[in-house]
């Protein structure tokens, strides 16, 4: 007789033996074990791990079957736990990252398509009017124009580097729209940043400042999932992001240019820069392209301003340097809530 199936749920911080039964059943699946998941949905047949589903967040990751098991209703038994285990912490919204062969499947257990990499990867959502319903909110933002520019920044703080970006970008473009990355994990919170956005650029003419979402350089669009190959994962998750961008959020506000600064500092964005040029701008996506803009960076002692500089002087308390990168607001900002405490001589 087959044993029944029994399912619970795994705190891999917490339970290290379970986190490495949960490991090794994914590599038999083909699968990345994700550091970041904080918790498990677990099915075992006796003592053998046939099924689990991870959650980072609001995002669905490290969800596996064993292959036996692939043709029965496991599967959105397994997601309908894992959807509960978010509900109960706060999470109503969720993201699931999947290869592009099992989109039909998850989309019958309620998840829907947002972006697709062909044969590479996909990112779905739970709710059929997500993205539709933001884009829809970003129409009544649109302005009229034959050439509409975007751009995106973290601004982790705003320095005047960002200032100029924006005044160049506006200045060539009949509007211009900034979005705030929302997430809220750099030094700066998302709400000082945002702030600090608004107060360095209230006075650029034709400009809209937005909030981010999670359809933008967000923990969700950004998700290393299940690709072995981490040189890939970087492509893909960098694909969903921009191919987000064109297909929905661009043709929404009628963006037709994308504008960034030059990245002598930061590989990462680097390649994100590099990427753009395929992803918004190539023959890859039936949505019209988004021209990417490459904005030479303002210099401060013929050295480009970067965010990241502005980090490491208030790490070491320079406020004398920091005071000629950044503009008033940022620097009162840091001065007054980011100084480093200072420690006393032993």
């Amino acid at each position: 007789m087959t044993a029944e199936l029994q399912s619970y749920t795994v705190d891999p911080a917490r339970e290290p033996d379970e986190r490495e039964d949960i490991r090794a059943f994914l590599a038999t699946c083909g699968l990345d074990y994700e550091a970041g998941v904080q918790a498990f949905v677990v099915f075992r047949r006796g003592n053998a791990l046939v099924a689990c589903a991870g959650l980072e967040k609001n995002i669905v990751k490290c969800a596996a079957i064993t292959p036996q098991l692939r043709g029965e209703s496991l599967g959105l038994t397994l997601l309908t736990e894992i959807s509960h285990v978010a509900h109960e912490r706060g999470h109503s919204h969720l993201f699931l990252y999947t290869k592009p062969d099992c989109v039909d499947f998850f989309r019958a257990c309620g998840f829907y398509l947002l972006a697709e990499v062909p044969d590479l990867v996909a990112l779905m959502e739970n709710t059929p009017i997500g993205i539709r319903t933001y884009c829809d909110r970003l129409k009544r933002l649109r302005r009229p124009g034959a050439k509409i520019g975007a751009v995106v920044m973290n601004a982790n703080p705003f320095t005047r580097g960002h200032r100029y970006l924006v005044e160049e970008a506006a200045a060539a473009c009949d509007w211009l729209h900034v979005f705030v990355v929302a997430e809220d994990v750099s030094l700066i919170s998302y709400r000082d940043r945002y702030a600090l956005v608004a107060a360095g650029i209230a006075d650029i003419p034709r400009t809209t400042l937005h909030h981010g979402s999670e359809y933008m350089v967000s923990r969700a669009t950004f998700s290393a999932y299940f690709l072995k190959e981490k040189g890939l994962v970087e492509n893909c998750c960098t694909a969903i992001d921009l191919l987000i961008f064109r297909e929905h959020i661009a043709p929404a506000l009628g963006i037709t240019h994308r504008f960034v600064g030059t990245e002598p500092f930061c590989p990462t964005t680097f390649k994100y820069n590099a990427d753009m040029r395929q992803w918004l701008m190539g023959d890859v996506s039936p949505s019209p392209p988004v021209e990417m803009v490459e904005i030479a960076r303002t210099e401060c002692d013929a050295t480009p301003i970067s965010a990241s500089e502005v980090r490491r002087l208030l790490a070491a308390g320079d406020f004398a340097h920091i005071r000629r990168l950044v503009p008033p607001a940022t620097l009162q900002l840091l001065e007054t809530k980011y100084r480093a405490p200072r420690t006393s001589a032993a």
